[in-house]
């Protein structure tokens, strides 16, 4: 499964909305500390909805901690600096991919120890960045598409039936 790590988040409803995303992906959620906000955070909760009980999240001290616990994980590290972009690399199905904070981004001394597997997404120069959780869900689902969407269901109904008739729609 993939994994998905915020490096010091600071907006709740961000996170809450990433939370979202990881549940309804099977992905696992990382986040490292400090946080801008408390776990109990009511905005973080609202914007995870009801699918907290479908999400994994580690909360780890510090970053080295998760390399600590990971140690043959391999690292993709989003960011506005990056020499290519997201689509150019091949994501392994149990990948780590990292994203920092909404102000800041990752820290520049981390950046330069690993900038061979940074990644980025095309944007005008004028623009700084996306919202960090829209930025979550490009990454990760392009992961999960070069892995054919294994395990997530690609095809849905109005009503669980495959033969239902929407009420709202006129057939001439």
């Amino acid at each position: 499964m993939l994994h998905i790590v915020l490096y010091n988040p600071e907006i709740p409803q961000n996170t809450g909305n990433i939370a979202r995303s990881c549940a309804a992906t099977g992905s696992v959620l990382h986040l490292i500390e400090p946080l801008g906000f408390e776990i109990s955070d009511r905005y973080l909760k609202r914007a995870g909805l009801d699918y907290w009980h479908l999400t994994q999240v580690i909360v780890h001290p510090d970053f080295e901690d998760l390399l600590r616990r990971y140690p043959d994980a391999v690292f993709h590290f989003a960011t506005t600096k990056a020499p290519r972009s997201y689509h150019e690399v091949q994501y392994g199905p149990d990948d780590f991919i990292v994203f920092g904070c909404e102000t800041k981004g990752l820290p520049e001394s981390l950046l330069s120890r690993v900038y061979d597997r940074c990644v980025r997404i095309p944007m005008r120069q004028e623009a700084r960045s996306l919202n960090l959780s829209n930025s979550v869900a490009i990454l990760l689902y392009e992961a999960l598409r070069q892995h054919d969407f294994e395990g997530l269901q690609e095809s849905g109904s109005l009503t669980g039936r495959e033969d239902a008739v929407s009420p709202w729609m006129d057939y001439v």
